[in-house]
């Protein structure tokens, strides 16, 4: 399953590039991620970017107000959905100012990191790290531990 996160705006905080270029570098070996950085502007406007950019691929709003999952959760869902057949996969980022009503209704999931409101490039990071986590659960890598 193709996995694809749509970003509003490039990462600017240095360690949290740094982190998010680490959890690149580590999915790489077990699945095709492409991170998609879409220009910043009014929330609308991103909004009709995200989706445009999310066109095809079943799409997951990262929201504090989504569904809470585990790790072990996150896992069953993402197999779940291979399983019946689901070719892609896209993690939506809102920018600074959160996601437009738009994308939230265009959501097939709404997932939550925390219910704490998460600094948008930190919410990257947590998800990388998440997807990795979760790829070294299916394979039994001791990451996980």
């Amino acid at each position: 399953m193709r996995l694809r996160v749509c970003a509003i705006g490039r990462p600017r905080l240095a360690y949290a590039r740094a982190g998010i270029e680490e959890y690149q570098r580590r999915l790489a070996r077990y699945s095709t991620l492409e991170v998609l950085y879409l220009k910043e502007g009014p929330k609308e406007q991103e909004g009709a970017r995200l989706l445009k950019a999310s066109e095809g691929y079943r799409r997951v709003v990262l929201d504090e107000r989504g569904e809470l999952l585990d790790t072990l959760g996150f896992r069953a869902r993402l197999e779940a959905w291979a399983a019946g057949g689901v070719r892609g996969v896209a993690f939506l980022l809102g920018g600074a100012e959160g996601h437009a009503e738009g994308v939230r209704r265009a959501a097939d999931c709404l997932l939550a990191l925390s219910r704490l409101t998460l600094q948008h490039e930190l919410a990257l990071l947590v998800l990388l790290e998440q997807l990795y986590r979760v790829e070294t659960l299916r394979r039994g890598e001791p990451y996980h531990r």
